[in-house]
């Protein structure tokens, strides 16, 4: 269906899964043009591949070539606001309109597809996945989540034989999905916005599963109650990590499957959820006949993810930069960090993102916080959100349990970080806080 249109337009253009559909167009041929409210190094990439972009949403802003309904596909993020005055005027005029995932599911559709969800670890899976095959010259497109090191992009083209997506289970976008191998790195509570439970959220993972292609293959950590392949920190798992350990720029591990083979990695990014990511990417990949020692060659060359666990300075402090939104999320990044630099003391500079999430996780928050020496809060980060009564940053400071903490404007971060006598900083957050870690 999608094949019938050269001109694709999108409403939020500039988020970063939609961006990798954008270059996606782009790279085949299509016209591209949209909106987003923000200029970003997204969309000046986007621009400088010849998409036409504008920032003020209205009518008169769309392009004449883009109004005509026959010729025109139109695509947009659920995190924009139905009432947005573009959207309406595409479903007021008979467009074909089609969300983020839903196109997803389209180009997928007649392809070899791995899907990678889980509410934390998906984007770094995918993106370990995506250069293990590009090493190998495997045939494949992959759209995801965050920018690679390796490629600096969010979407890698290399032929068209395999489709790697990033499956987001928000909105429950990944049920257009019908992957050949399948793969949930975690089930937490998350996005209860939507799902209003956590029972409902795993109804929506199991639903997931069962979309799977006939003989398709289901990995799953080994913790979670979906029948798959499993895999972890556990000897019980079908795929499991053993001699775990780590210096200052590597980590080590062994990997043993089958029950009797291993094999050892040196690994680049710390923590023992990345360990398991690069795990999870070595067993699909198996899958798709690459060598076993190719892979891990593949896993040593990986350089990461910008946004997860991203150095900014090494000295004389050090500054890391991590998407990290959730209690669990911080935790593990606290974790890792502890591993790491276990005598020096840290700091937390969190920015709260989305006030329902705040509201959901508030004790979880403030338990997971307190254990860093300071913690800086910035204020809650919006996003698609109105403000939520009695939510906010301040309630949350009074939570933690930690004499050194903060709450304070994006332009003081500066100062706070030069007045600190800490010695590592780590910046989290998945709103704009990223935009202020240069300027520290």
């Amino acid at each position: 269906m999608y094949k019938d249109y050269n001109k694709i337009y999108f409403i939020g253009i500039g988020g970063i899964g939609m961006s990798s559909i954008a270059l996606y167009f782009i790279n085949n041929g299509k016209q591209v043009a949209g909106y987003d409210q923000t200029k970003t190094h997204l969309t000046t990439k986007l621009s400088n591949l010849g998409a036409n972009i504008h920032y003020d949403s209205g009518l008169s802003e769309i392009p004449e070539e883009f109004k005509k309904n026959n010729e025109v596909l139109i695509i947009y993020t659920p995190a924009i606001s139905l009432n947005n005055v573009e959207l309406s005027f595409f479903f007021d005029n008979n467009f074909i309109v089609l969300k983020r995932s839903e196109i997803l599911g389209y180009i997928s559709r007649d392809k070899f597809c791995i899907a990678i969800a889980g509410t934390h670890g998906k984007t770094t899976t995918a993106t370990i996945l995506s250069h293990i095959l590009f090493e190998n010259n495997i045939k494949f497109i992959s759209f995801i989540g965050g920018i690679s090191e390796n490629y600096d992009s969010n979407f890698i083209q290399n032929g068209k034989d395999v489709i790697l997506v990033e499956a987001d289970e928000f909105d429950r976008s990944f049920l257009t999905l019908n992957p050949n191998i399948a793969c949930i790195t975690s089930v937490d509570s998350d996005h209860l916005d939507v799902y209003n439970s956590n029972s409902e959220l795993q109804k929506s993972f199991n639903e997931f599963a069962s979309k799977l292609e006939v003989k398709g293959i289901l990995f799953k950590h080994y913790d979670i109650p979906i029948n798959g392949v499993s895999y972890g920190f556990n000897e019980n798992a079908e795929y499991s990590i053993i001699n775990y350990r780590n210096d200052k720029s590597s980590t080590y591990f062994d990997i043993v499957y089958e029950k009797e083979n291993s094999i050892s990695v040196k690994f680049n990014m710390p923590g023992k959820h990345n360990a398991c990511n690069a795990l999870v990417a070595f067993a699909i990949a198996r899958l798709l006949k690459i060598k076993d020692e190719c892979i891990v060659n593949s896993l040593n060359t990986f350089k990461g993810v910008k946004r997860r666990f991203s150095y900014i300075l090494k000295s004389p402090k050090i500054l890391i930069d991590d998407y990290a939104h959730h209690p669990n999320e911080i935790k593990a990044i606290y974790e890792s960090v502890k591993s790491l630099y276990p005598r020096k003391s840290i700091m937390a500079i969190f920015q709260p993102h989305l006030y329902s999430r705040t509201r959901d996780f508030m004790n979880q928050f403030a338990q997971v916080l307190s254990k860093f020496d300071e913690v800086t809060l910035l204020d809650i980060y919006p996003a698609r959100e109105e403000p939520l009564e009695g939510i906010n940053s301040r309630k949350l400071l009074n939570l933690i349990n930690n004499l050194n903490k903060n709450l304070v404007d994006k332009q003081e971060l500066k100062h706070v970080v030069q007045n600190s006598n800490s010695d590592v900083f780590v910046v989290m957050g998945a709103g704009d806080i990223s935009d202020e870690v240069y300027k520290i």
